[in-house]
């Protein structure tokens, strides 16, 4: 079998190189797609192909995916949790010193000096104190949300000497393993506001994350703090910063999504959307979400959605069926009950569910006969049923 895959971004080689010829024809305008790559895409007003079954993304954030739409066609969205965490850590780093050392600032001063070398030499030595930062070591460094980056940022900054403190209430066992033992847990986040010097936000865009950093946050936080966001664009209110920037309130803001409010501001160090920008990042996710993928296509296998239970079946038997479809009572039943009465007996089976939706795979001795087929695939409640 040959399958169709769709790239609406560019897609790293060493990804696709994980999808061989043999099996698989990728191209930017694929018709009746079984898979579509993407990257900053946004799918929301595209029409979804009745021929889906996987969408990979090429990074950790879904946003530009309409999720609900997806589970309700029985299409698996993947990402690549992780992938580029080294890459967003490296810049929330780079994000503090450019901060804290007037980086941006300074260039803009020496870049625009005049006269000979020897005038622009008096001219660095009058006005370089203007430029006068502060270091590092033995400030406070909160981090807000504790995931793979959150906690490599955290990491990092131990080893630079800060004093971390992290504010989690859905940290994972094995991310509170990875984390440094001198990493001290905040016990809600207005402590963590109150006591930082540094603020960084690596959560995703939901109801509760929205403008976490208002008007009212931004009062309680210490004079002069730097808030840094690479997470995602409206978790901190742009208009709030900047007024809290304008009275002194705050020392600066470093982000990764310039606007027109933010760009006029001389505060605001707003970069281009750099957080995974690394050819080692984009590689990195590109293989992750091929192999998902591919993974899934050839086995029914589900690692690392974000819509699907996580499921995996070791292989056996004449052919395998693998089913998405609404999680409602007795859906199981109806299946064994009609592949009994086919006479398709079944070696072993694996059903998970997440909200509204579930997942099962089926091995079964015999292969199933067009019209069972067309049976399963008319229950009340089934998505996507492929057989494998």
């Amino acid at each position: 079998m040959t399958y169709s895959i769709q790239t609406l971004n560019n897609i790293s080689d060493k990804g696709l190189s994980l999808l061989p010829a043999s099996k698989y024809v990728v191209a930017n305008e694929a018709v009746n797609p079984d898979a579509i790559l993407l990257r900053s895409f946004k799918m929301h007003d595209m029409q979804i192909p009745a021929s889906l079954k996987a969408v990979g993304r090429a990074g950790a954030g879904v946003n530009n995916i309409p999720l609900d739409k997806m589970s309700d066609a029985g299409v698996v969205v993947f990402n690549a949790p992780g992938a580029n965490s080294n890459a967003v850590k490296e810049l929330v780093i780079a994000g503090m010193l450019m901060a804290c050392r007037n980086l941006v600032l300074a260039r803009d001063f020496a870049i625009n000096l005049e006269g000979s070398d020897d005038e622009i030499g008096k001219q660095v030595e009058a006005g370089k104190k203007t430029f006068a930062g502060f270091e590092l070591p033995n400030r406070t460094l909160g981090v807000v949300g504790l995931g793979a980056i959150g906690v490599l940022v955290a990491n990092a900054a131990i080893a630079l000497g800060m004093r971390v403190i992290g504010y989690d209430p859905l940290i994972s066992i094995d991310k509170a393993w990875e984390l440094d033992s001198h990493v001290e847990k905040a016990r809600d986040i207005e402590q963590l506001l109150k006591e930082s010097d540094f603020i960084t936000f690596h959560v995703p865009l939901v109801d509760a994350t929205k403008d976490l950093i208002n008007a009212d946050s931004i009062k309680i936080m210490r004079d002069n703090a730097i808030v840094l966001n690479f997470a995602r664009n409206g978790i901190v209110n742009d208009e709030a910063i900047c007024a809290a920037l304008d009275s002194g309130k705050l020392y600066s803001y470093v982000c990764d999504f310039p606007s027109n409010l933010l760009n006029n501001h001389n505060r605001v160090i707003a970069l281009p959307h750099l957080g995974a920008s690394t050819t080692e990042a984009e590689e990195n996710c590109a293989i992750m979400v091929a192999e998902e993928v591919r993974n899934y296509l050839e086995s029914g296998t589900i690692k690392n959605s974000v819509n699907m239970p996580a499921i995996e079946l070791p292989r056996a038997g004449e052919s395998r069926l693998a089913m998405i479809h609404k999680n409602i009572p007795n859906m199981v039943g109806q299946l064994t009950q009609i592949l009994g009465e086919a006479g398709a007996n079944i070696i072993h089976m694996v059903n998970a569910s997440r909200d509204e939706v579930a997942v099962t795979l089926m091995d079964l001795e015999v292969a199933v006969t067009e019209a069972t087929t067309k049976e399963l695939s008319n229950i009340e409640g089934m998505l996507k049923l492929r057989i494998l």
